[in-house]
């Protein structure tokens, strides 16, 4: 499963996504807006951050906890 943040550098709610992803043990990497041109425009990147696994974007927001959990379908 490949998981990726796409940011803007400067968006407030990466560093918090990145922790709850780091508590839940899914290995993650970022891209930032600013860095990656193609990436916004394949996935039409209007706000930050989102959350792409698998080439599909799954939260074009900051997910809540629950929202993670049920995504990824792990149980608390």
């Amino acid at each position: 499963m490949d998981v990726m943040i796409i940011a803007t550098k400067s968006c407030t709610h990466r560093k918090g996504l990145e922790k709850e992803l780091e508590c839940l043990g899914i290995p993650y990497h970022v891209r930032f807006v600013e860095d990656s041109a193609d990436l916004v425009q394949k996935f039409s990147i209007r706000h930050s951050p989102n959350l792409i696994v698998d080439d599909e974007v799954v939260f074009r927001k900051q997910p809540t906890e629950v929202e993670l959990h049920a995504f990824f379908d792990i149980k608390t």
